[in-house]
């Protein structure tokens, strides 16, 4: 058998027949025919993905560089006025920038009644989230999940200034005989002691405290509700087949899976709360009084404070003590995103 017989026989006919992925050798080429997986490593990069990669990474960078001018802006607008308050910033309850002469301004008022505010609002709408997200991955219905799902998402379009009014004028009356009930059997418990404001006139921490809660109900139920439905099939069937009530396999598989996810869920919400201006500039009572500590005091918030104080912004040293509060409230809140993310990125089953 000649050489030009064995170049001419079809692959796989014969002993000698080549196999396939090796390369052959023709008498009148000197060069082998190279493999597929040589050509296949030479990938070109098209420039629409030059493009849009160019554009996602200056996204980000902008966006951190924004965060970072923002916080600069603050700070600069800030230290003038913080040089010329005459009582200590972080500890002080004063707050009196009329005089620029003799500005005695401090928030531990206004952190006080933020965060208590803010945090009576998560531990009442945590464990509401937590059951209408519960419901909707695991109980409800296909059919009815989608449309119920959809409510819930709509209470975050609603404006903060119809909440408040609806705080303010609906909610605080009906909410009267429940706080004068709490203040009489569980008064000497210092979260329902009385106030420094009258129940009956509302402006109440309570009244806010409820309201807020509803507005970030859907932040937590959508974020929940999303990583509750992504617990491993396998992990629900499995429990499941080791005899497990419906129950069972929410406490052994969802909620352990998706814990991480429901606390940063939280956090996010939480952040929302600090930051809440119009529906709290309704509802709380701007009193003067010092926040002693009760859901049934009156007061403001960092947001509440600034949007009320807005229209003595004319001078830079007034504008200054209330941009220097507006700084620890931009720390506050980018410090709890912050812990959300953390807890997020710790888990692998989240990226």
């Amino acid at each position: 058998m000649n050489e030009r017989t064995v170049a001419n026989r079809p692959a796989g006919t014969g002993s000698t027949g080549a196999r396939e992925g090796v390369p052959t050798t023709r008498p009148d080429s000197e060069a082998p025919i190279p493999p597929t997986a040589e050509a296949d490593k030479k990938t070109h990069v098209r420039p629409g993905d030059r493009v849009f990669a160019g554009l996602a990474t200056g996204s980000g960078i902008f966006i951190v560089v924004l965060i970072a001018a923002i916080g600069i802006f603050l700070l600069l607008q800030a230290i003038p006025s913080l040089g010329l308050d005459q009582v200590n910033f972080l500890t002080s309850r004063e707050w009196s920038t009329g005089d620029v002469n003799d500005m005695r301004f401090g928030i531990l008022d206004l952190l006080l009644v933020t965060v208590v505010s803010s945090a009576f609002a998560l531990v009442i709408a945590m464990p509401i989230a937590m059951g209408i997200a519960l419901f909707l991955t695991q109980y409800a219905p296909r059919r009815l999940a989608r449309p119920f799902a959809y409510v819930i998402d709509l209470l975050a379009a609603v404006p903060s200034i119809i909440f408040g009014l609806w705080g303010l004028l609906v909610l605080g009356p009906v909410l009267t005989p429940i706080g004068e009930w709490l203040t009489d059997k569980l008064g000497w418990f210092f979260l329902f002691k009385e106030g420094n404001v009258s129940i009956e006139l509302g402006g109440t921490i309570f009244t806010a405290g409820i309201v807020l809660a509803v507005m970030i109900l859907p932040i937590i139920t959508a974020v929940s509700r999303e990583v509750f439905d992504r617990t491993p099939v396998t992990h629900v069937e499995g429990a499941i087949a080791l005899g497990a009530t419906k129950w069972e396999v929410v406490r052994t598989t969802v909620l352990p899976f998706g814990k991480a996810g429901y606390v940063s869920a939280s956090m996010l919400g939480l952040g929302r709360a600090l930051g809440e201006t119009i529906a709290l500039t309704i509802i709380l009572s701007g009193t003067g009084a010092a926040f002693t500590g009760s859901l049934f005091d009156g007061g403001a918030t960092f947001a509440s404070k600034i949007a009320l104080a807005a229209p003595e912004f004319n001078d830079p040293r007034t504008a200054g003590a209330y941009i220097a509060a507006g700084l620890v409230l931009f720390v506050l809140t980018f410090g709890v995103n912050a812990i959300a993310r953390a807890i997020v990125a710790g888990h692998k089953e989240y990226e």
